[in-house]
Formats: structure tokens, sequence, C-alpha cells
């Protein structure tokens, strides 16, 4: 059965409007690929309580007034994977603190660089939607 999962673009609380949060994953599957903060949708859960904990969980910050982005189909059969990614974007509040459960490492890139980077899931299709999203 297709699963619903959310995902963050994460910008700073600061002048550093063109960075984003990105996390490394310790898990498979895209183990050691770097990828956006988020996670499944509970049960009785809404998407924005779940990317608001799922951000919480795996970077410490606050993910206050999540906007919505766009959805994401991601199918991945050789790793047998079906969901609908539903990313939000907004800026995390407070200090970054690395949640070992998931994630081996956790940084600020310039939305330029992430976009070159080893991206999980369908990620790189999210963080290019977003960066079309900006005014020019």
């Amino acid at each position: 059965m297709t699963k619903a999962t959310v995902a963050a673009v994460i910008t700073p609380d600061d002048e550093r409007s063109n960075c984003i949060l990105l996390t490394k994953r310790s898990v498979p599957p895209f183990l050691g690929h770097w990828c956006l903060p988020g996670g499944h949708i509970d049960d009785y859960e809404t998407a924005e309580e779940a990317v608001v904990r799922e951000v919480r969980e795996e970077t410490g910050l606050l993910f206050a007034s999540p906007l919505f982005l766009f959805y994401f189909n991601e199918v991945f059969p050789e790793y047998n994977f079906h969901a609908v990614a539903l990313a939000f974007y907004g800026k995390g509040i407070g200090s970054i603190e690395l949640m070992a459960d998931e994630v081996e490492e956790i940084a600020w890139f310039p939305l330029a660089e992430a976009l070159t980077l080893p991206l999980a899931f369908n990620h790189l299709q999210i963080i290019q939607h977003y960066a079309n999203q900006l005014p020019r």
C-alpha cells in the first residue's frame, strides 16, 4: 500500500535565506545520501503535525507555520518503496541538534550546492521545485 510521507525544505531563521538544511541518512534505503528532514505520517496525524514532529525529531528545530509546497510521487520498486511525499517549506527556529537514530550528519547548504549532492528519494525534484518558486 502506498504510504504518505512529509519532507521539509528548511531555511535558517537569519539572513542566510539561500541556504537549506539537509540530513545524511544512517539507515536504508538511501544509506549515506543527503535528504530533507521528514518521514512517515503517523495514524491520525495531519500532514502539518507530521512535518513539525519529524523536523523536531531529526534536527531539534521548531518548524513553525510550515507552508505547503507540492506533492511528489516516490516510486522505488528496487527498495519496495512507494509513497506520496507532501513537501513543505519554512524557517527552522532554534539550534540544530543531531538526532542519531536515523541521521549521521546535519548541515546547512547553499541551495545551488544542495542541488549537486547525492540526494535520497525524490528530494532533488523537491529542492528544484522549491528553487523555481523563489523570486528571481
